[in-house]
């Protein structure tokens, strides 16, 4: 009977080690894209993690289905639902730009808190209208004395927060849409592995590859042609280079 249980846990664990995939990738900072040492990545209700190195560069196993914990101090926490995608390209937000921007006017001197940081206003810079959602505190006008806060504070609730990210990632995927028409597509990546006689392994190394490249500009606003196109020169170039 025990041997039988055994037997039976080890199948089981196997075939759960057996449907595990390895998922690699970046994580950059979605502010200045540039990639992140020491961000820390784990699989929720396992024991695999991983912290990306100075390139941001990341691998872990995991299966289809679970959920990528990305966490980074000062950075807000990114969830991601994990798919057949085996390369991701991770951006994280910073915290300190979604703290409220406001003015503080004491004579003689005038500061400023914006992005996270103090700075003393220039007296001689030219004031313009405050932008939307923008906060600023002064005098109050009060026979009491004291500051006032000036604006839309609701524009800085979770909720409008976490509208204003979904909307700024919705524009973001679907300037990217002609890349992921390309990288995403499982017949031509089956055509071009076939074309260029590349195993997996070294598909997802093109892959990852192609994308550190040209991080630069993402390929934002990229039609699917120019991105065949150019993705295919890529790999006729550096198959070779692939092992």
């Amino acid at each position: 009977m025990k041997k039988w249980v055994l037997g039976f846990f080890f199948l089981l664990h196997a075939s759960l080690a057996f449907g595990q995939l390895s998922y690699s990738g970046n994580v950059l900072d979605s502010n200045d894209k540039k990639y992140l040492e020491g961000v820390y990545l784990t699989v929720l209700g396992t024991t695999a993690s991983d912290s990306t190195n100075e390139r941001g560069y990341f691998n872990l196993k995991a299966t289809p289905g679970d959920t990528l914990l990305v966490s980074f101090p000062g950075f807000l926490d990114q969830k991601i639902l994990l798919k057949d995608d085996r390369y991701l390209q991770i951006q994280i937000q910073d915290r300190a730009r979604f703290l409220p921007t406001f003015e503080v006017k004491s004579e003689p001197y005038a500061f400023r808190f914006k992005d996270g940081k103090l700075t003393v206003i220039d007296p001689n810079e030219v004031i313009e209208k405050s932008p939307k959602g923008q906060v600023t505190a002064g005098p109050s006008g009060s026979p009491n004395g004291g500051f006032a806060v000036y604006g839309a504070i609701s524009y800085f609730t979770k909720k409008a927060k976490q509208a204003r990210e979904y909307e700024k990632k919705k524009e973001w995927d679907r300037r990217r849409e002609g890349y992921y028409a390309i990288i995403e597509s499982d017949s031509i990546r089956r055509n071009l592995m076939v074309k260029y006689q590349l195993d997996r392994a070294q598909w997802d190394k093109i892959v990852i590859r192609y994308n550190e490249g040209n991080v630069h500009h993402e390929f934002l606003d990229w039609p699917k042609d120019r991105v065949y196109a150019h993705f295919n020169s890529f790999i006729d170039r550096e198959k070779d280079w692939i092992y």
